[in-house]
């Protein structure tokens, strides 16, 4: 009688309230035998390192299958790895709207469903000590908040607009520039979301623009707060890229950022994302 082989999910822990290395090998991982957990482990800790797991392309894709649904860049396209880069000798006029990555934001906030998670491979490093991508559980940032504070933000709506992203990165945009991020949209959301799950987590970033019903200072106090809260130390963790990593992060409660690296580095990454299974309310 022949054994029954099972595969399961080796993973340790990176900080205490976020991130996990995964350690199993491209064939486990591939199999899908561990995928129900691998979605498990995510919703815990918000983000997922594959060291220097080298996934192709096409690798890449299969992958991202086994999870959910794998999402196009844009509405009918194909099932494609998205170059990720802000130079512009290579990502054309995309790496403008990119410049926007540099700042802390969760993707998809003018969308009713956003993305559920993104996956991005490391195919060139820009040089040590630039370029890592950071990330923060804002899922652990409101646990931890006092209840106080809870109590006066968890009603509140706020509205995210794209264009607000811009003026973080070109103060003074010419006006045909602005025009151009305006028509991307906005959209009213919650403050705080109640996740099916039962969980709550912060819906904030660089595309938070104001809090719905407040003066300007009050609301530009309420979400510079809550930004400087969630980015504190025991709730983030910045991943320094070797080639070959691959990380995975939770966009419905982990904001993260690509920190500075000179667009002429060659840094490149390689993304897939995966539907959204839940609207932010």
């Amino acid at each position: 009688m022949s054994d029954i082989l099972t595969t399961t999910l080796q993973a340790e822990a990176i900080k205490p309230k976020i991130g996990a290395r995964v350690l199993n090998s491209k064939e486990e991982l591939l199999s899908g035998a561990i995928s129900a957990d691998i979605r498990k482990l995510l919703e815990q800790r918000g983000v997922l390192v594959f060291p220097q797991i080298s996934f192709t392309d096409a690798e890449q894709i299969a992958f991202t299958k086994t999870l959910g649904t794998f999402a196009p860049e844009r509405a009918g396209g194909d099932e494609v790895i998205s170059p990720i880069t802000i130079d512009e000798k290579v990502a054309g006029a995309t790496a403008e709207y990119l410049k926007g990555s540099l700042f802390w934001h969760i993707d998809g906030t003018r969308n009713d469903v956003p993305i559920l998670a993104s996956l991005l491979s490391c195919k060139k490093p820009s040089p040590k000590g630039t370029g890592n991508t950071g990330f923060s559980n804002t899922y652990a940032a409101w646990d931890d908040l006092p209840d106080d504070r809870k109590a006066k933000i968890e009603h509140l709506r706020v509205l995210h607009a794209p264009w607000a992203t811009l003026f973080y990165h070109d103060p003074e945009p010419s006006l045909a520039k602005l025009q151009n991020y305006l028509a991307i949209g906005e959209k009213e959301l919650p403050l705080v979301w109640a996740h099916q799950s039962g969980r709550k987590s912060l819906v904030i970033g660089n595309t938070a623009h104001s809090v719905i019903g407040k003066a300007p200072g009050e609301s530009a106090a309420i979400l510079v707060g809550l930004r400087e809260w969630a980015t504190q130390e025991q709730f983030t963790y910045s991943h320094e890229w070797t080639e070959g990593d691959m990380v995975i992060w939770d966009n419905t409660g982990t904001m993260h950022r690509a920190e500075w690296y000179d667009p002429a580095s060659g840094r490149l990454m390689h993304r897939t994302k995966l539907e959204g299974e839940e609207p932010f309310e």
